[in-house]
């Protein structure tokens, strides 16, 4: 039968993957957490570019998922609790192009808190199941601590299933020809099957699931609470900007990413005072330098850029330019109060607060043009040269080569459905300006995938702004996490609760507890708890 679920160990030997764990134990399930199971039971022109992927890929040498200083936790390998099973689902769930044809999605099933022994209306304990996204499912399973730490309190089952097209679960293995089924309902329709089987098959056709994701995967897990109501009794979607997309009225802020990155660079967020007035200032400098030849041999300097970096046009600059400013968006997104290496995918350490650490080298007043530069290109090293023991630089390298996987594949839904206006203007953040083409990134998609994008096509799918319909799901969102501006920072109905976590930055909350971790965001699990 097309239902087939094979089996192998969840070992070191499958997934190198280590993690560091800090297994603080919940107390009672209180509040917004417990009402889902209760109810359950019942220069060069910028043009404004195409978003990064919500969120950057592990490596296969990825161990410690965040910070291994002082209060980040215990070591523990959570990955050889699980069992890792392959299952054949339909590769597309919406037609009969290609008839039966399945491929493998790798799921992760963990059962050593899940209570089996039926209650007394045959009830086994519930569902917690992770809606994988644009990443290996096994960063996920190690690094969502909410989810762990949670388990033993309900008797939970954990079920980490991987995004079709990422990780290993791949339709067509390398062939990028058939990317047309690479969408998010596809993916949903994918994880509502695999619940249908799971359930059968491990005798838990009574027990409520709660979908769980953060980014991407906090989009999918409301969405599947929205769609599949029937398969999913409760959603929890964390730093989830379901609400970033053309069509929305009020109407999406394409800036508001910017503005939260500048938020984090300011003396509010704990930044130096003078941190985003001398970031602004940076980027005219560093274009005024390379006007000349002599001008772009300091900027080369001062960047370290390696032998063979071109650096002799407009559009060069501009590469450069952007490739610095990345590393302030990243580092807004993982401004954890730990030192972490969560968004490194396990390969070395960000500093405790990485912004607070980049806005060091602007903290002084009227800075002079030399200065500004030097010090965008020491800001931009706290995320590219996180080792601290690279000889050079290289701006058309990312920070590690395994982004570039994942970014293809990000590229090519931002150019289908996950069509994400973003945009900087120079004013009301720190960068320079960068109004969104529509038209051009249009062009663009057409001209790199032949696709054109819906625009519109997750908001009239997935109703916008208008949920007040559906039930039972909580959104949280930090305040120094940049995808917050498309999140639901406000209670919705009594049953679609918003979690705002003041100096949280991306899905803290989901994390692992530590010692580390500030009042509000233990304030904000007990609540969502």
């Amino acid at each position: 039968p097309r239902t087939h679920f094979s089996e192998t160990a969840a070992t070191p030997g499958v997934s190198n993957r280590q993690t560091v764990v800090a297994m603080m134990m919940a107390g009672t399930v209180v509040a917004a957490f417990a009402l889902l199971l209760l109810a359950a039971s019942g220069g060069a022109e910028a043009r404004g570019r195409r978003p990064s992927s919500l969120w950057p890929v592990p490596t296969d040498e990825a161990g410690v998922l965040y910070g291994s200083g002082p209060g980040s936790g215990d070591h523990r390998n959570v990955i050889s609790e699980c069992k890792l099973f392959w299952y054949d689902n339909l590769i597309d769930h919406f037609s009969w192009s290609l008839g039966d044809k399945t491929y493998k999605q790798r799921v992760f099933v963990c059962d050593k808190y899940w209570r089996q022994d039926n209650g007394v209306d045959g009830t086994r304990g519930p569902i917690f199941f992770y809606t994988g996204n644009e990443a290996d499912v096994t960063l996920y399973l190690n690094a969502t601590g909410f989810m762990w730490e949670n388990a033993p309190e309900v008797g939970a089952l954990l079920v980490f299933a991987e995004h079709r097209y990422y990780g290993e679960s791949k339709p067509f293995g390398a062939d990028m020809s058939n990317l047309q089924y690479l969408t998010s309902e596809q993916a949903l329709a994918d994880y509502a099957d695999l619940i249908e089987y799971l359930k059968t098959d491990f005798g838990a056709v009574k027990s409520p699931v709660i979908a769980f994701g953060g980014s991407y995967g906090g989009m999918l897990s409301s969405w599947f609470r929205m769609k599949y109501p029937h398969v999913v009794d409760g959603a929890f979607a964390a730093s989830a900007p379901i609400w970033s997309f053309l069509g929305e009225y009020p109407p999406y802020d394409a800036g508001s990413f910017a503005k939260v990155v500048t938020y984090d660079a300011t003396r509010e967020a704990g930044a130096a005072e003078y941190c985003s007035m001398n970031v602004r200032n940076s980027w005219q400098a560093v274009r005024n330098e390379s006007g000349t030849a002599e001008g772009r041999n300091r900027v080369r300097e001062a960047f370290r850029l390696c032998d063979g970096v071109p650096l002799e046009s407009d559009d060069n600059v501009t590469a450069l330019l952007y490739w610095a400013q990345t590393s302030f968006d990243y580092m807004a997104m993982g401004n954890y109060p730990y030192p972490s290496s969560y968004m490194l995918n396990g390969k070395g350490d960000l500093p405790a607060f990485p912004m607070r650490v980049a806005c060091e080298y602007f903290k002084e007043p009227d800075m002079p043009a030399s200065e500004l530069i030097r010090a965008l290109a020491q800001a931009s090293a706290v995320w590219y040269n996180y080792t601290q023991n690279q000889e050079c630089m290289d701006y058309r390298k990312g920070v590690n080569p395994e982004t570039q996987s994942v970014g293809i594949m990000w590229d090519y839904q931002f150019c289908t459905e996950m069509f994400m206006p973003a945009s900087r203007d120079g004013l009301h953040d720190m960068f320079f300006p960068q109004p969104f083409d529509f038209g051009y990134q249009i062009e663009n998609c057409q001209k790199t995938w032949g696709v054109t994008p819906r625009p519109y096509w997750v908001t009239v799918n997935f109703g916008g702004k208008d949920i007040s319909s559906f039930s039972n799901i909580i959104f949280s969102n930090g305040e120094y996490d940049p995808w917050r501006g498309g999140g639901v920072l406000q209670n919705v109905t009594n049953s679609i609760h918003a979690v705002f976590i003041d100096g949280g930055a991306h899905h803290l909350d989901f994390m692992w507890s530590t010692k580390l971790d500030p009042p509000s965001v233990l304030n904000a699990r007990a609540e969502e708890r």
